[in-house]
C-alpha cells in the first residue's frame, strides 16, 4: 500500500530536484557541497511537507535550498578555513590579448568565473531567472525579497556580468 503523503511529495517536490541542485551548485560553487545541501534540503522539505500550503512547489523548495546553502556557507565555530584570493596572492593569469580569439571552452570558463565572482544575492537571482526560467514572482517567493528588489538585483547582476565579460567579447563596458 502506498503512503499518500509520500506519493504527494514525490509528485509535487521531486520534479524540482534538478533545479534545487543547480541553485545549490551555483551558490556554493562546489559540486559535492551542493549535493550534500540538496540532500539536507530534501530532508527538510519532507519534514515540513505538511506545512506546504500550495502555490509554486519549485519556489517553496528553492527557498529551502537557499536557506540550507546559507547555513552551509556560514563559518562554524573552530573552522580555521582561509579563503585563497588569487589576485591578492599574485596568482592571477595574464589577461588575453584582444587579438586572440577565445574558443568555446575559454568563453565558458570566463562566463563561469564572472558568474562565480558575483555576490551571492546577485548570482542566485540570475541563476533562478536565466537558468531555471523562474518568474519574478517565483523568485520573490524563493528569496523572500520583494519583486522590485528581485528586478533590481537581476539588473545589477546582468550589468556586472556584462562588465566582467566585456574584455572577452570586445564590447565596451
Amino acid at each position: 500500500m502506498t503512503d499518500p503523503r509520500a506519493a504527494a511529495f514525490e509528485a509535487t517536490i521531486l520534479p524540482h530536484l534538478d533545479a534545487a541542485y543547480t541553485l545549490a551548485r551555483h551558490l556554493l560553487r562546489d559540486e559535492h557541497d551542493a549535493q550534500d545541501v540538496v540532500q539536507d534540503a530534501m530532508l527538510r522539505a519532507w519534514r515540513h511537507f505538511d506545512g506546504y500550503a500550495g502555490g509554486s512547489a519549485r519556489a517553496w523548495l528553492l527557498a529551502i535550498v537557499r536557506h540550507a546553502c546559507s547555513s552551509a556557507r556560514r563559518p562554524r565555530a573552530g573552522d580555521d578555513t582561509i579563503t585563497f584570493d588569487e589576485e591578492a596572492h599574485g596568482g592571477a593569469a595574464a589577461a588575453p590579448s584582444q587579438e586572440s580569439a577565445m574558443d568555446a571552452r575559454d568563453v565558458d570558463a570566463a562566463f563561469r568565473a564572472a558568474l562565480d565572482a558575483l555576490p551571492p544575492e546577485f548570482r542566485e537571482v540570475l541563476v533562478l531567472r536565466e537558468v531555471e526560467g523562474m518568474s519574478y514572482a517565483e523568485i520573490a517567493l524563493a528569496t523572500s525579497a520583494p519583486p522590485g528588489t528581485v528586478m533590481s538585483r537581476l539588473a545589477r547582476a546582468r550589468a556586472r556580468l556584462r562588465r566582467s565579460l566585456a574584455p572577452h567579447t570586445g564590447e565596451e563596458s
